[in-house]
């Protein structure tokens, strides 16, 4: 059962890949045996995490500096990842952000720049890296979707939207990139322990929402990496075109 979930030979690309979520599931990824292109937008965080990947697996582990908001940059960042590690063969979208605002609230800027960076940058590089992943006929594309996508709360209006669009976007890529043996899905976390919960969320809050899962607790970032790296191996490779809710059980709950 091992051999269905060895990379060696693989290219990953991962977003938003320094730390939290990203940079556990680029860990996992490299342990299975793939060679990593990392980005995020802050080099004193880039830099490290990818040196500290690189030293714990012995793989290749390269990294650059975009900023997803920015369509120049996503592409430069999928022409980069492809030249210097010759093919990507996993991509995990993983970057994103939340501003809570009420709907009657909701400023223009704030709604462009998450539909820009949570599902116009994973459409931009999905787009970018499919032609090598069909000439090779074989491929894994990951989206990071959310709970907040198949439920909400008040507020969360630009985030849930974004993140329910990356479920249909995986459906219809998957049925686009079946053929061609590449498979398309997301991965919907619920309340997991990183910094962007834990800065907009009260203290209150987070106790509240720990409580509510079935396990009673946030998630760790590395309970994440088994499933990525389910998807993104010979392991699931009959899975595709659906979303796998990793939240603790928080979903089990009608109040």
């Amino acid at each position: 059962m091992a051999g269905l979930f060895d990379l060696t030979g693989r290219c990953a690309l991962i977003t938003g890949g320094s730390r939290g979520l990203g940079k556990a599931m680029a860990l996992a990824l490299a342990e299975a045996g793939a060679d990593l292109f990392l980005c995020s937008r802050k080099e004193k965080e880039l830099k490290p995490a990818a040196a500290e990947i690189a030293e714990a697996t012995g793989r290749r582990v390269l990294w650059r500096i975009a900023d997803m908001t920015r369509r120049a940059d996503v592409a430069d960042l999928a022409a980069a990842a492809q030249a210097e590690l010759g093919k990507i063969d996993i991509l995990i979208n993983n970057a994103g952000f939340n501003i809570p605002q009420p709907i009657d609230q909701i400023s223009d800027a704030d709604w462009d720049r998450l539909v820009e960076l949570n599902l116009t940058s994973c459409m931009a590089l999905t787009r970018a890296l499919a032609p090598g992943m069909k000439q090779r006929r074989w491929g894994r594309v990951i989206h990071i979707s959310s709970i907040m996508a198949l439920a909400s709360t008040a507020g969360r209006n630009a985030y849930s939207a974004t993140k329910a669009a990356l479920i249909a976007l995986a459906k219809a890529s998957a049925l686009d990139l079946g053929p061609y043996g590449v498979t398309v899905n997301c991965l919907a976390p619920g309340p997991f322990a990183t910094e962007m919960p834990m800065s907009i969320l009260s203290a209150e809050q987070q106790t509240a929402l720990g409580a509510r899962t079935a396990l009673g607790r946030w998630g760790r970032p590395e309970e994440l990496a088994g499933p990525a790296l389910l998807l993104a191996s010979e392991a699931g490779s009959y899975i595709t075109g659906t979303v796998i809710v990793v939240d603790g059980g928080a979903t089990c709950r009608v109040f």
